[in-house]
């Protein structure tokens, strides 16, 4: 409780540092949002099917992997240097994929991007913190408008989508990429301070640093367990299970013997504030994306709406997220995370009881508007308290690495989410599967409660 008084009384990170390294990770959720408008487009050039499918998971799948690998970078050849680099790789990309000749290398440069947006976020949380300790200022404030670009681009994704393929074609989603990624570029360049320089020579050592054994061995494991989890609603792939436990133990060992390890298992052993942090991410996103992508396909067949009113309906859940992100930054300057995650959690135990026991095909679409405005409060709360909750459990020279862990918690938790739709609905989304659903969101709730309740005290 000291900490958070005293960040309270200290000056924050200026905005215009947050904003610049803000504009540079907006790109992921941007991407992740917009391809959704844009498959239909794509299929009927390549003449494909649900094979257009992989150009959602493929971005998925790359910025789960990439992420902690550009955090991990970010620590040891500085934050500033890998933010760069990563939207020069997203510029080159996307300057390039609209002219791929065949679906398959349009799923290699989804990849790509994946993997240069990925190293936004983590980057982007190291040179925030740098900034911070610097200037010795909260970095409450700065991270709480990290968290406003996410959800808004998030929000605005599926509109922004629309209006590039409805008015160009869905080339346009890769082309916009490019002016963002230069005027992020400029004012990183322009207001970030430099990184310290590398001593001459010493490449040697980096690679000893950089633990490319671990790097391969966790690539190889979270591709398994990324695979599994998108083929669980399909088919599911379970020798790849077989084959990325057995990885996953290896990784285990080797990182424990390692002297610098990619991923630090022994911190995450010993501070179980870090790894609660990255199981409630998890969960949390397990809930988030299944209301985002569950009640939509209710709203459409259980309930007959239009893709239009759908979309007006479940306009709240993102729009909501993003405008309680303000709230949740005021309060978390005073009160810490611990309070937003009790706000977050529950808000979203109201919102899946609702869905759980006050929905059917006949509800009025004023109370659906409401009971999504319900579902959406708790997104900026939950997203900020997460995310400054990781921040404080992390030390400060494995910031990157720590948040690009984070990114890829909430990776899997969304493709769990995927597999989580599939059961409770199995089959059309009816009344029955959508109370399912909020069974589940309200069970997730609860447990997300509990932890806020009886293990968190301290924060």
């Amino acid at each position: 409780m000291t900490k958070v008084v005293e960040e309270a009384r200290v000056a924050g990170v200026p905005d215009r540092y947050a904003a610049s390294v803000g504009l540079g990770t907006l790109l992921q959720p941007l991407n992740s949002s917009m391809i959704a408008v844009a498959l239909v487009s794509i299929g009927a050039e390549f003449h494909a099917g649900t094979e257009t499918q992989w150009l959602v998971s493929g971005l998925y799948l790359a910025t789960a992997v990439s992420a902690p690998t550009a955090g991990r970078l970010a620590d040891l050849l500085g934050a500033r240097r890998v933010f760069l680099t990563g939207l020069v790789l997203v510029a080159l990309v996307s300057a390039l994929a609209p002219l791929a000749p065949s679906l398959g290398w349009l799923i290699v440069a989804r990849v790509l991007l994946g993997i240069g947006t990925g190293a936004q976020f983590p980057s982007g949380v190291a040179m925030i913190r740098r900034i911070a300790d610097r200037r010795e200022a909260s970095a409450v404030g700065a991270l709480g408008l990290l968290s406003v670009f996410a959800q808004t681009s998030a929000a605005l994704g599926p509109s922004v989508g629309g209006f590039l393929v409805g008015t160009f074609d869905w080339e346009a989603i890769f082309l916009v990429n490019l002016p963002v990624a230069a005027v992020a570029g400029i004012a990183v360049l322009r207001l970030v301070p430099k990184d310290p320089p590398r001593p001459v020579g010493d490449a040697r050592k980096l690679w000893r640093e950089i633990d490319l054994v671990g790097l391969l061995l966790f690539t190889l494991t979270m591709t398994g367990l990324m695979l599994v989890l998108l083929s669980l609603s399909t088919d599911p792939t379970w020798w790849l299970l077989a084959a990325a436990v057995p990885l996953a133990v290896v990784f285990v060992v080797w990182e424990r013997r390692s002297a610098t390890p990619f991923v630090d298992v022994r911190l995450l052993a010993r501070s179980a504030p870090l790894s609660l942090g990255y199981l409630r991410t998890m969960l949390t996103y397990v809930a988030f994306y299944a209301i985002f992508y569950g009640l939509p396909g209710w709203l459409e067949q259980g309930r007959g709406l239009d893709p239009t009113k759908v979309g007006l309906v479940v306009l709240p859940i993102a729009t909501l997220g993003a405008i309680t992100v303000a709230i949740a930054t005021r309060l978390a300057r005073r009160h810490g995370p611990r309070l937003l995650m009790l706000v977050g959690s529950a808000g979203l135990l109201l919102g899946g009881a609702a869905l759980a026991f006050g929905v059917h095909a006949g509800t009025p679409i004023v109370v659906l508007v409401l009971i999504s405005a319900i579902l959406g409060i708790p997104n900026g709360f939950n997203g900020l308290g997460n995310q400054l909750a990781v921040y404080r459990a992390a030390p400060p020279e494995a910031t990157g690495a720590a948040a690009g862990l984070f990114r890829t918690s909430q990776y899997v938790g969304a493709n769990l989410s995927a597999a989580a739709i599939a059961i409770v609905f199995a089959g059309p989304a009816t009344d029955s599967g959508l109370h399912r659903l909020g069974l589940l969101v309200g069970g997730i709730a609860t447990i997300l409660l509990l932890d806020v309740i009886f293990v968190r005290k301290s924060q």
